[in-house]
């Protein structure tokens, strides 16, 4: 075997996602905001004067291709990097490296560092001077929003460019030129694809176009080619290729998806907080994690306005507990659409808060004498006990302070008028309670 096959095998070996990666701005897919003619960067990379930047987005979006691109259209030294087993001696190293090219060649130095927010401080701060002094460029690429998962002073010295899912649209076109590229792709296997199986797989593929291709691949190497010696993909053939949508999410994501379930339990929409929750369980969330939310909101947003929800979340929460994944999610929905459909109230969440500020702030809060245990009490304070009245002696309520002096006129707990609040506000009024 030659040299040129040894080449040739290696490529083939690829996968088709890697094969097919764009190296030029002409074959580069979607993220028109970013490289589409006339943008910023586009204008820089053509004139080689690009500056330190960060690409932020989602997984199969391009971010490594444009880098690559970037590194084949310029003039400047690339050095590659990833922040998952660099190291601090690494870093130094390519600073190094920069700084010999450019005080003997006049040359300029890319460092292309993926999954840049893995980097922590120490290994930020070595890379920081080279950065501020343009002894290196640095383009780095991630899923976490730099702004909260990056050392600040990086990502100040350089521009953001966020990334966008890919459209069903722009997937589709790519997968139809994969089918068709003979030199990269796979033309030379004889594959045909029907309409409908590449939008399924398009569709499916949640924006992430290494996700797609991995699943056409997939499909054309398990599909079973006709007695012609062609491989025809069926609509059932990209079913089993790609059986789910690609649903990972990034911390951000997360965060909001978390915010909007929890919202959508507040607002009493059953529809939203049933899609969020499962979104976040089948994106890799922990559905225990939905389920304390959901214990919580059920005594925050709900309370005594429907005492059951409490009560019907946590079993909710000890049946998944015991089950488990899937079966477990039958239950832990029923009680996400008795959250929602409950009457609300906050009044206990917001006694809780205004008792808490009170037993952390209020200094004067000695106990009512008859309150006390008098166990142990002086013969002064015995006596004073014989003060309490016993509730029961008088029908199961009398009126007595309980709330130190300084806090003796304090109301934390306010019934509304909503669901069983409303019987508890008439059972207060009847006691002659202040509300």
């Amino acid at each position: 075997m030659d040299l040129f096959d040894f080449n040739r095998n290696e490529e083939t070996a690829k996968p088709l996602a890697e094969r097919m990666r764009a190296n030029s701005l002409d074959e580069f897919i979607g993220q028109k905001h970013i490289v589409g003619e006339g943008s910023l960067l586009r204008r820089a990379i053509a004139i080689d004067r690009l500056g330190s930047c960060i690409f932020w987005g989602p997984p199969g979006c391009g971010k490594t291709t444009l880098a690559n691109i970037i590194a084949l259209r310029t003039n400047g030294e690339f050095i590659k990097l990833n922040a998952v087993n660099a190291g601090v001696a690494d870093v130094k190293k390519a600073v190094e490296t920069a700084r010999d090219n450019l005080k003997m060649f006049n040359k300029r130095t890319y460092l292309l560092l993926d999954e840049c927010h893995r980097f922590n401080k120490t290994q930020s701060d070595s890379l920081l001077p080279a950065i501020e002094q343009g002894t290196i460029i640095f383009i780095g690429s991630t899923t976490e929003n730099p702004y909260a998962s990056m050392t600040p002073a990086i990502v100040s010295r350089c521009r953001v460019f966020e990334f966008k899912h890919l459209t069903t649209e722009d997937i589709v076109g790519a997968l139809h030129s994969a089918v068709k590229n003979r030199h990269k792709g796979l033309g030379k296997q004889g594959i045909a694809i029907s309409d409908e199986a590449i939008e399924h797989i398009a569709n499916m593929a949640g924006g992430d176009l290494r996700s797609a291709y991995n699943a056409l691949e997939l499909a054309a190497l398990t599909t079973a080619p006709d007695s012609d010696g062609n491989v025809k993909i069926t609509l059932a053939d990209a079913e089993q290729s790609i059986q789910r949508k690609s649903l990972s999410y990034n911390q951000d994501a997360y965060y909001d998806f978390l915010s909007a379930f929890c919202k959508s339990l507040r607002g009493s929409d059953a529809n939203a907080a049933l899609y969020y929750a499962m979104r976040l369980i089948e994106g890799g969330g922990d559905p225990m994690l939905v389920a304390r939310r959901l214990v919580v909101h059920s005594a925050e947003d709900v309370g005594m306005a429907d005492p059951q929800a409490l009560q019907i979340a946590t079993s909710a929460m000890l049946a998944f507990e015991k089950i488990g994944y899937p079966e477990g999610l039958i239950p832990l929905s029923e009680a996400i659409v008795y959250v929602c459909e409950a009457e609300k109230s906050n009044a206990v969440a917001n006694a809780f808060h205004a008792a808490q500020t009170d037993a952390r702030t209020v200094r004067d809060d000695s106990i009512p004498p008859y309150l006390k245990d008098n166990s142990k009490a002086s013969k002064e304070d015995k006596a004073q006990s014989r003060l309490y009245k016993y509730p029961h002696d008088y029908g199961g309520y009398v009126e007595q302070q309980y709330l130190p002096d300084s806090l003796k006129d304090k109301i934390y707990y306010k019934p509304t008028q909503n669901g069983y609040e409303k019987t508890v506000w008439e059972i207060r009024a009847k006691k002659g309670k202040k509300d």
